[in-house]
């Protein structure tokens, strides 16, 4: 059977996937609200699959993902979002996602995927899959892959209206080093402040109004 751990800020998201995936005999051995709770759960269920919602309080799913590997480079995680941009799944299959679906996929694709990552394999959904692919030949990118990883959590957290405060201490950083990647965000994205930080977010789909 295989063992998954959930981590998604909504119980009742995390309660539909539970049932639809214990119809597919596959175990939840562990849920999470937050990045910071799947990172400390990990070690303890030590699941066969991590399902990860990106957009969760605190350091978010994005970077939970990278200190998941951090923590175990053969963790298989599946990023299972609401956001239908090319910038998020590139990132978070950059930063070594196995797989990546849409919160707008058929329940069974969950199921399908699951299974796949599981067995260490890749899985995109159709729509991410060609949506990514059709970026890439009309050169349509999003001005965010111009930002480096670092860069890219900075500029989502400040979108969201979170300070440089409250910025540093979620991502173990110094308010300086926050400072430093806000300027570099501000030139490469052409805006001059936190409002129009979040405008350019919230017109590429970055985060959710």
């Amino acid at each position: 059977m295989i063992r998954v751990l959930l981590a998604d800020d909504h119980a009742l998201v995390r309660m539909g996937f539970r049932m639809l995936l214990a119809d597919a005999q596959i175990e939840v051995v562990g849920e999470a609200e937050t990045g910071e709770e799947a990172c400390a759960m990990y070690p303890r269920v030590q699941p066969d699959v991590v399902v990860m919602d990106l957009s969760m309080p605190g350091m978010g799913g994005l970077e939970a993902l990278r200190r998941l590997l951090a923590q175990d480079p053969k963790a298989r995680v599946l990023v299972l979002s609401a956001f239908e941009d090319t910038a998020h799944p590139r990132r978070a299959l950059r930063a070594g996602a196995l797989g990546y679906l849409t919160k707008r996929s058929a329940p069974d694709t969950l199921i399908a995927a699951v299974s796949a990552v599981a067995r260490g394999q890749r899985y995109i959904d159709a729509d991410t899959a060609q949506a990514l692919a059709l970026a890439q030949l009309d050169g349509d990118a999003s001005p965010a892959d111009t930002l480096s990883e670092r860069e890219f959590s900075v500029f989502i957290q400040l979108a969201r209206g979170q300070s440089v405060a409250m910025i540093a201490e979620t991502l173990k950083l110094s308010p300086s080093t926050v400072g430093t990647h806000l300027y570099h965000v501000k030139q490469k994205l052409g805006a001059s402040n936190q409002s129009e930080l979040t405008l350019v977010a919230l017109r590429w789909g970055l985060i959710q109004a």
